[in-house]
């Protein structure tokens, strides 16, 4: 019995350590190290100056605010789809925010936690406008460029199958390339994410009108963050960073009004914000780190409509990316 006691302590206290260990790692360093895309219009891709802008990367600036007090602590690492798991893994980085769709294997069989979904999307197509193509059975028999190590690749296969569809796909590694070969005119069409291909006609194209996406889509494509397994308390700080992005949307909290709103006489916010509650301490964090997140990077609506919404390039609408209250399935678990 003392045997099988001293082996269960030791045990919890394993547990504690790995769940610690990314944010100990992270505080000690003093920079987040946050894995993105490689170049996806609205969601990671560097400017001219190289530094890096979209829904992606906001999620780590506000995660880096929230932890370190300063969103500009980010060191980012571009991934392809082939890589992005495998630099987890390794510890390379600390989170992926790169657009990557949640699945059962990849729950089940990566050794990582997926984290709450951020961003609804699905399987999309793109053609060229004066191709004629007004649904996907117009495309039987086309070559489609599809990017290698993705859902897409797999779920193209699995819907052409189940449909008497018989496309040519043409597999690459690197979605840039694969931008350039379908814009190229050697691919009939091109099928990804509807937010990137949306994306990929704003940035990549040299005439965007002459390209128009398909109103099918043939996937649920939840797009989210990963954490490692056995990393609890870091993988709970991912989870809550994006629900205090909801709360603080359907709360009225912004970037801009977030510190007189931590003011405010109202429980919900008081607890948001840290003015009281002591929630950020449950976390290991300081009580105000929501409010340092919201001040950095603004609510999820902020987020949202800035890297592909209406006042971006991608003009997207809310859609399923919308709060509860407005028909969407944005849904805050509540900070209490």
């Amino acid at each position: 019995m003392k045997r099988i006691i001293i082996a269960t302590g030791v045990l919890a206290i394993s547990g504690l350590m790995a769940q610690a260990a990314t944010l100990d790692t992270v505080k000690q360093r003093g920079m987040l190290v946050c894995g993105v895309s490689i170049g996806f219009a609205g969601f990671s891709t560097p400017d001219s100056q190289g530094n890096y802008k979209g829904l992606d990367v906001d999620y780590c600036r506000a995660l880096a605010a929230g932890v370190l007090g300063d969103a500009s602590k980010v060191r980012y690492v571009a991934l392809t789809a082939q890589n992005r798991f495998t630099a987890l893994q390794s510890g390379e980085i600390d989170v992926l925010y790169r657009n990557s769709t949640q699945t059962y294997l990849r729950g089940a069989t990566l050794g990582l936690r997926q984290g709450p979904v951020n961003f609804y999307d699905g399987q999309g197509f793109v053609v060229r406008a004066d191709a004629g193509v007004k649904d996907l059975k117009s495309l039987n028999g086309a070559t489609v460029c599809v990017a290698q190590g993705t859902t897409h690749e797999v779920t193209l296969g699995d819907y052409g199958r189940a449909n008497g569809i018989e496309w040519k796909p043409l597999v690459f590694d690197r979605t840039d390339t694969m931008y350039q070969t379908f814009f190229g005119g050697r691919c009939d069409a091109m099928t990804q994410d509807a937010s990137a291909l949306a994306g990929a006609i704003t940035t990549a194209a040299s005439n965007p009108a002459d390209y128009t996406v398909l109103p099918q889509t043939i996937s649920k494509e939840p797009l989210g963050p990963f954490t490692r397994n056995g990393d609890d308390a870091w993988t709970d700080i991912i989870a809550w960073l994006h629900y205090g992005l909801i709360d603080a949307e359907e709360l009225g909290v912004t970037a801009a009004n977030a510190e007189q709103m931590a003011k405010s006489n109202v429980p919900a916010i008081q607890r948001l914000l840290g003015t009281s509650g002591e929630l950020g301490s449950r976390l290991g964090l300081d009580n105000k780190w929501m409010l340092q997140a919201i001040k950095a990077s603004g609510n999820y609506g902020e987020i949202f409509e800035r890297n592909v919404g209406k006042a971006s390039p991608l003009k997207l609408d809310r859609g399923l990316n919308a709060t509860w209250a407005k028909g969407g399935l944005m849904y805050a678990l509540p900070f209490k």
